[in-house]
């Protein structure tokens, strides 16, 4: 008797659930479709190209880079600015700028380039879907490329380090800098570059990201990559706004730079965490010295 009663009282209540799915209560319009739509019809062509990835990347990494590079020659002469640098004692100097500089125009000129045409000549151009993603799924696609990406480069990092024909043959290059610069990122073997490219590309598609999202990862990811190798500690830099050490940042790798057995992810926190290969940090004068008085406090 109970059974029946309770089956004819909730009946219509299964039968919501049963015709309906998540799906269902997500907001249908986005707040990026007047944008999307915009770069739709007057971009298209652009959009479509299967260099247009490649030209965001490149171009992405040089206006990031250069910016650095500016307050690099400016802050010998603003004390202000050479406080927020992790290592004011050590100057970046113009031989330092054109040798990594110089690097990674070769290595875009001579394996980038030719990947690129070889790309745009096979591959088939891009669709662009007619909606948008919404906002919360692009924020949670650029988030979860960037944590597979720190895990795959967790683990080739520690690789490289622990087999010494892999850090000699691959990896070493990378290391000639002890104190790290804005083109110190790129400054790599042809191999790294390599990989860190595939991942970057192959990631969206493992999480299955709409094209808008793959591209605002790439460049979310070049510039994080420039701000870990930046060598400046700011008040507003993401590892000092995102709490407990979960972005380790440009000080993190800094100190990876000093002690190459530490400190193996690129970005986050957790995985040095978990297997125990962090180690302490320093922050730039101006930084610790904020610490120092908050503590005062």
């Amino acid at each position: 008797m109970l059974p029946t009663i309770a089956n004819s009282m909730f009946r219509p209540y299964l039968h919501v659930f049963e015709n309906t799915s998540v799906a269902d209560y997500l907001p249908e319009y986005s707040l990026l479709q007047p944008f999307w739509d915009y770069l739709r019809v007057h971009h298209q062509d652009t959009l479509r190209s299967p260099l247009f990835p490649v030209i965001i990347s490149v171009s992405g990494y040089f206006f990031f880079s250069t910016l650095f590079m500016v307050l690099d020659l400016l802050a010998p002469k603003l004390p202000l600015l050479d406080k927020y640098r992790i290592h004011p004692e050590k100057p970046v100097s113009w031989s330092d700028i054109s040798k990594t500089l110089g690097l990674t125009i070769y290595q875009n000129l001579v394996y980038i380039f030719p990947v690129s045409v070889a790309q745009w000549y096979w591959r088939p151009p891009t669709q662009l879907p007619a909606a948008a993603p919404n906002l919360s799924e692009l924020l949670c696609g650029v988030v979860g490329c960037t944590l597979l990406f720190d895990f795959q480069y967790y683990i080739w990092h520690v690789v490289h380090h622990k087999i010494q024909w892999l850090y000699t043959t691959f990896h070493a290059i990378h290391h000639e800098y002890y104190v790290t610069f804005s083109w110190v990122a790129q400054y790599l073997s042809a191999w790294e570059l390599f990989t860190l490219g595939f991942w970057t590309t192959v990631n969206p598609l493992i999480l299955q990201c709409h094209c808008l999202t793959t591209w605002a990862f790439m460049v979310f990811n070049v510039w994080i990559s420039v701000e870990d190798h930046s060598g400046y500690d700011f008040p507003w830099s993401m590892h000092n706004l995102i709490p407990f050490q979960l972005w380790g940042g440009s000080i993190k790798h800094a100190m990876h730079h000093q002690k190459p057995l530490t400190n193996f992810a690129p970005f986050f926190g957790h995985m040095d965490w978990i297997f125990g290969t962090g180690t302490d940090l320093k922050h730039s004068p101006a930084v610790q010295e904020k610490k120092i008085k908050g503590k005062d406090l």
